[in-house]
C-alpha cells in the first residue's frame, strides 16, 4: 500500500538521489518534476496523482500518473501527444485534466508556455547565421611548422648544390669519364642547362642567306643570236668598203665564230649547274677577227 506522506518524510529528511542543495535553494533533478523545485506539491515520487509535460524530439507530450497503475511500473505514466498550436494544446490539457486540482493544471500550463517560448527561440537561433569558433590543435600546428622549415632548408640546399656544380663545370673540373658523388638529378639538370646554351647559340649563328638572279636566259638560241647580232654590228661598217669576194670569207668566219660561241655557252651552263648554291658567275667572251683590228666582247 502506497502512502504519500510517509514517502515524503523519508525523501525530505533522510536521502533523495534527485535532490540538489545549493546556496539559493533546494532543487530537484527528476525529469518528471513540473517546476524543478524540491517541495511537497512538486515531487513526482511523493504524489500518487501527478501530471507534467516533457519534450521528445521537438514534440510535447502530456504525462499523467494515477494511483490505479501504481502496481504496474511499466504502465505507470500515460502519455498524450500535444499539438504544435498553443491554443489547441491548452484545450487538450483542459480536456484530460478536467477533474484534477486547479493548482496542478495552472503549473502545467505555465510549463507549456515556457517550453513553447523556448522552442521559438531555438528555431530563431537555428536560422540565424553565427560565427563558429573552433580551436586548432597545438601539436598539428607545430608539426606543420617544422615540416615547412625542413622543406625550405632542403630547397636552399638544392639550389646551392646546383650553383656549385655550375661553377665547377664552367671551370672545367668535371669530364665525361669522371665519377661524381653528388645528387644525380641536380647534376643532370646542370648538364642539361649547359647543353642548351651552346645549342641556342648555334641556332642563332647558323643563318643561311642566298642571292638569286632576277633574270635568266631560257634558251641557248637567244644567246647565239645575241652574239651574232653583236658581231654583225661590228662588221657592218667595214663591209661596205670591201669587195664582193671578201663577203663569202666573212660569212665562213661568222659561222666558225658561232660554233665557238656555242661551245663556250655550253661550258658556262655546266659550271652554273655545279655551283647552284653560290651566286651564278657571268662569263666574259672576247672575239678577235683576222680582217679587222677591233676586238668584240660579249657578256653572258
Amino acid at each position: 500500500m502506497q502512502h504519500d506522506e510517509v514517502i515524503w518524510q523519508v525523501i525530505r529528511h533522510n536521502h533523495c538521489s534527485f535532490m540538489a542543495k545549493i546556496e539559493t535553494g533546494i532543487f530537484c533533478r527528476n525529469p518528471y518534476n513540473i517546476t524543478g523545485i524540491c517541495n511537497r506539491s512538486s515531487c513526482p515520487l511523493a504524489n500518487s496523482r501527478y501530471a507534467t509535460i516533457r519534450e521528445d524530439n521537438g514534440v510535447f507530450y502530456l504525462y499523467m500518473k494515477t494511483i490505479e497503475r501504481a502496481h504496474m511500473p511499466k504502465d505507470l505514466w500515460e502519455r498524450v501527444k500535444l499539438p504544435r498550436n498553443y491554443e489547441q494544446a491548452l484545450e487538450v490539457i483542459d480536456k484530460n485534466l478536467m477533474y484534477w486540482p486547479k493548482l496542478l493544471i495552472h503549473k502545467i500550463k505555465q510549463r507549456l508556455t515556457k517550453m513553447t517560448q523556448m522552442r521559438i527561440r531555438m528555431r530563431k537561433l537555428a536560422l540565424k547565421t553565427r560565427e563558429k569558433i573552433t580551436t586548432l590543435p597545438r601539436k598539428e600546428v607545430k608539426r606543420e611548422a617544422r615540416r615547412e622549415q625542413k622543406a625550405e632548408k632542403a630547397a636552399v640546399l638544392e639550389k646551392s648544390i646546383e650553383q656549385e656544380l655550375v661553377e665547377r663545370l664552367k671551370n672545367g673540373l668535371y669530364h665525361q669519364d669522371d665519377i661524381v658523388n653528388y645528387p644525380f638529378e641536380a647534376y643532370k639538370k646542370v648538364v642539361d642547362l649547359e647543353n642548351r646554351q651552346p645549342a641556342e647559340e648555334e641556332e642563332e649563328l647558323e643563318i643561311e642567306r642566298e642571292y638569286v638572279e632576277g633574270y635568266e636566259f631560257e634558251e641557248e638560241d637567244d644567246i647565239e643570236d645575241f652574239g651574232a647580232f653583236a658581231i654583225h654590228e661590228s662588221q657592218g661598217d667595214g663591209s661596205d668598203d670591201e669587195n664582193d669576194g671578201s663577203a663569202e670569207d666573212e660569212e665562213t668566219e661568222a659561222l666558225n665564230e658561232r660554233k665557238a660561241k656555242r661551245k663556250m655557252t655550253l661550258a658556262s651552263k655546266k659550271l652554273e649547274k655545279d655551283d647552284s648554291k653560290s651566286k651564278k658567275k657571268r662569263v666574259l667572251v672576247e672575239v678577235e677577227h683576222d680582217g679587222a683590228d677591233e676586238r668584240q666582247t660579249a657578256v653572258l
